[in-house]
């Protein structure tokens, strides 16, 4: 951690949940916290904060990428996202896209209305796989489970 940019990885006791903090001066700054669902190897990403700058989108979409392989698939919640910027939008679709076509499934849920409707005017909503709740999303998980066996 240095002074300029503090942060941190903060795992909890069991150590089966950990949290990256960006900018731990700058209660906006992007927070994510990483759980295991109840489906399966499906993990879940709970980001909070504002995906702003291109450290910060940078950070998620590695982190989208060193998580994934090994769950192969992943729920992106985005409930306590206030604000996202084109960094965050580019690096977004780049992770869905190569987690396709590496056979994974990455989904986005929980979209606040503002970040719905960014999603929605550069019609990126065609392009990810957005549900309302991780709950919606783990449960279009499962269906394509039941369907594929």
């Amino acid at each position: 951690m240095n002074s300029e940019n503090p942060t941190a990885v903060l795992p909890d006791s069991a150590g089966t949940r950990w949290r990256a903090a960006g900018d731990l001066r700058n209660p906006k700054a992007l927070k994510i916290s990483l759980e295991a669902a109840r489906l399966g190897s499906t993990v879940v990403l709970h980001c909070e904060g504002q995906i702003i700058s291109r450290s910060d989108a940078h950070a998620l979409s590695n982190l989208i990428a060193e998580l994934l392989p090994s769950s192969r698939r992943m729920i992106i919640d985005l409930a306590g996202v206030l604000a996202v910027d084109s960094n965050a939008l580019g690096e977004l679709v780049l992770s869905h896209m190569w987690a396709g076509a590496a056979g994974f499934t990455l989904t986005f849920a929980s979209a606040s209305d503002s970040v719905r409707g960014l999603f929605e005017s550069t019609r990126l909503d065609s392009v990810l796989d957005l549900y309302s709740s991780v709950d919606d999303a783990l449960a279009a998980m499962h269906q394509e489970e039941v369907h594929l066996a």
